[in-house]
């Protein structure tokens, strides 16, 4: 796993200008240790940092293809291809020689044979820049979840582009700004894509290739979820689950170094982590697992909102049940506030946090942590997505209600906008951007003939969360896990899996009245009884009061700098009342805590980078 950045200037000699490339290619080290290298040509400048993981010593990059000393074509590549022993065999057989066993070679060849016909045929997790020398055109390509990033930064004669802001951020020419779309993306909870929170500054939707040419860009999207017949009965839709996502799994823990799985002991982390070990046992060993606990929460566990229960019980009865190697992370609470971790913590995001923050930097220090033993994760998520996890799938007021559902359930961390002043509030127009969000996200969703309007609108919920919401997810695990040189894998992603999910009808996905029916069915003879009938619990939040009071203090302090460029966007009295509400109340609702960290977050972004505010 890498970080790829590159500039495209029709109107420079790039060679003349090849220290702004290395400086651009230098912020995202942390996402590549182990090497980088940049390759620089009149217009066209690739930059790469490397997560050496498959070949270890072969695969450097950018990787040239030439004819005698002209460039033909040059990659910059971040990402894994798990079918690509298959595409090596099959380009060998069209008369491809190979010099490396890795698949950054094969996604070469593949292009020089296919064109850009090749992404359709790459299943894995890829963000990568490829320049045709021939053509003098540049195409960017993302995969077909959004697992990894890619953002793009158009210019008058060409385009900046990256795997995180930062890159691009780095160039002379680029001054971080936000305007009222900026701060609409912040606060309405529902990515548009494409768009970031930066003016100017774009991401490549997931399964498309941008081509920029002297003309300027053209889009092509080559993968989309499809509206397709489901003909199988249950018992072989159950069995088909488990065959594609056996098969994902025993894909993706192919590695040259040391992989684990995050295991919480719910349902999905589970099912991943128990398939691994049923491979791994085959051949003598066990699959390493790790899970996360705090040292404290100043009193019992107490379930509230979405957290039903403690993860721990859970996690070692799994361990007991199957004999995998694992390692239970604990994490000190009072930490999870340090000023020099939230400040790591922002500059990997290089954007305000959309989730709550503690669960960020929480998540950071769990990957810290297993960095030290394992270069590669497999994590369960993007399962409550594809079948129907969450608790809204089940509550009728929520599937009924035009808006997106994760918004129109109340009391949860996504409703946000009371923290900004009034003012800020009617130029933004939440409300009427929301509804305009969900109408195009509406719109997008593809068509079954004949499909009963239960099945077609639990269709449209499910399009809803695997476009406009697991960005998040994806976004904040490849962020987490990348500022360490971890490696997140994401089994539940697999296109084919996903596919053959999105058209299971919902009678059938929810087929005993429980959340992710199939699923659970499809996995109940590896995992206790106990974790196949578990409530679904989101990664956990801290409730030691210590971390909540060192909160309110940050905010009580930013509050009261009246020279702090973002204080004036806040709405001080609904700021005052969170404050000043009762402490064991306010551990009731967890959401209310997260407007005070989206306070801190937007605030710290502001000033840490220097964004230019156009409101």
């Amino acid at each position: 796993m890498c970080g790829i950045t590159g500039w495209l200037s029709y109107g420079s000699d790039l060679r003349e200008r090849r220290q702004v490339v290395a400086e651009m290619t230098q912020t995202l080290a942390l996402r590549g240790p182990d090497a980088g290298g940049i390759w620089v040509d009149r217009h066209i400048g690739l930059g790469h940092r490397r997560l050496a993981v498959i070949d270890l010593a072969g695969g450097a990059q950018p990787m040239l293809e030439q004819d005698g000393d002209r460039p033909i074509v040059c990659l910059s590549y971040n990402g894994e291809v798990y079918n690509f022993m298959e595409l090596r065999a099959e380009l060998q057989h069209l008369g491809h020689e190979f010099v490396s066993r890795c698949d950054t070679e094969v996604v070469m060849r593949g292009y020089l044979q296919w064109g850009d016909l090749v992404f359709e045929r790459l299943n894995g997790m890829f963000a990568l820049a490829i320049w045709d020398a021939r053509s003098e055109e540049l195409l960017l390509a993302r995969d077909f979840m959004g697992i990894k990033p890619l953002y793009y930064y158009p210019t008058s004669d060409g385009v900046l582009f990256g795997s995180e802001p930062k890159a691009i951020l780095a160039h002379p020419d680029v001054r971080p700004s936000a305007d009222r779309d900026s701060f609409r993306e912040i606060f309405v909870l529902a990515k548009t894509p494409e768009r970031t929170v930066y003016t100017g500054m774009y991401e490549v939707r997931p399964g498309q290739v941008i081509r920029f040419d002297r003309n300027g860009l053209k889009k092509r999207q080559f993968w989309q979820l499809r509206a397709h017949a489901h003909e199988d009965d249950l018992p072989r839709t159950i069995q088909r689950v488990a065959e594609l996502l056996g098969n994902s799994v025993e894909q993706q823990i192919v590695s040259d170094v040391p992989l684990c799985t995050l295991l919480s002991g719910g349902l999905d982390s589970s099912a991943i982590t128990a398939m691994a070990q049923r491979i791994t046992a085959q051949h003598g060993g066990a699959t390493r697992s790790f899970s996360v606990d705090f040292e404290s929460h100043g009193h019992a566990f107490a379930g509230s909102g979405a957290h039903k229960s403690s993860d721990t019980p859970y996690v070692r009865e799994f361990v007991a049940h199957t004999g995998c190697n694992h390692t239970e992370i604990v994490l000190d609470s009072r930490e999870l506030n340090d000023d020099e971790l939230n400040l790591t913590v922002l500059r990997a995001s290089d954007m305000p946090l959309n989730l709550s923050g503690d669960m960020c930097s929480s998540l950071y220090r769990l990957f810290r942590a297993i960095r030290g033993e394992s270069t590669v994760a497999l994590s369960g998520e993007s399962a409550d997505e594809i079948f129907g996890g969450y608790a809204w799938f089940h509550d009728q007021n929520v599937v009924n209600a035009a808006r997106f559902p994760w918004l129109a359930s109340t009391g949860n961390v996504f409703n946000s906008a009371e923290i900004l002043n009034r003012d800020l509030r009617g130029q933004l127009n939440l409300g009427e951007f929301e509804a305009e969000s969900y109408a195009q996200a509406i719109g997008e969703v593809p068509k079954l003939e004949a499909e009963s309007s239960v099945d077609a609108r639990m269709r449209e919920l499910s399009y809803l969360h695997l476009t406009r919401f697991l960005q998040f997810m994806l976004d904040r695990k490849d962020r987490m896990s990348m500022a360490v040189g971890l490696e997140v894998r994401v089994p539940f992603c697999d296109p084919h899996l996903i596919d053959y999910v999105f058209n299971i009808p919902w009678s059938m996905k929810s087929f005993d009245g429980r959340e992710k029916s199939v699923l659970r069915a499809a996995t109940r003879d590896l995992l206790p009884a106990s974790i196949v009938e578990r409530q679904k619990s989101p990664y956990p939040s801290t409730q030691d009061p210590s971390y909540e009071r060192a909160l309110r203090s940050k905010v009580t302090a930013l509050m009261s700098d009246a020279s702090h460029p973002a204080v004036h966007l806040f709405n001080k009295r609904y700021v005052q009342r969170l404050l000043e509400r009762p402490m064991q109340e306010s551990r009731s609702l967890h959401y209310e805590r997260a407007d005070l960290e989206r306070v801190l977050s937007v605030a710290a972004w502001i000033n840490e980078y220097d964004v230019s505010l156009d409101l």
